[in-house]
């Protein structure tokens, strides 16, 4: 049943998206900042959590996680060091993710030729 409500919850999420594109006619960069937002305050508010805990890789996978893991990762900082953990707490556990992103690229880039 987790992998059902991870498909309809991560399918909702990108429905959202695809509507801010469609009906309200933003652009990805303004999609994407919004979903990073939305996905921070319901982690503020410690909303996100129970949202991932019910949907699985349903919130963890869409963008909104993003926005999760910066608030997430600043708050639990934040306890331990004050406000320098707040900034470090943000890179720490992002890092992994951005470094990732980063080496596969570059690797794609390596092997691929774009188009153009």
């Amino acid at each position: 049943m987790i992998l059902f409500w991870a498909f309809v919850m991560g399918g909702l999420i990108c429905v959202v998206g695809q509507m801010m594109f469609d009906v309200f006619k933003l652009t990805p960069a303004h999609t994407m900042s919004i979903l990073v937002v939305a996905g921070a305050v319901l982690d503020g508010f410690g909303l996100y959590e129970p949202f991932i805990k019910f949907a699985g890789a349903g919130a963890t996978v869409p963008i909104t996680s993003f926005g999760n893991s910066l608030v997430h990762g600043a708050m639990q900082e934040a306890e331990k060091h004050g406000l320098i953990g707040v900034v470090t707490g943000m890179f720490e556990v992002t890092s992994a993710g951005i470094s990732a992103a980063i080496i596969f690229g570059v690797i794609g880039a390596l092997f691929f030729k774009p188009k153009g």
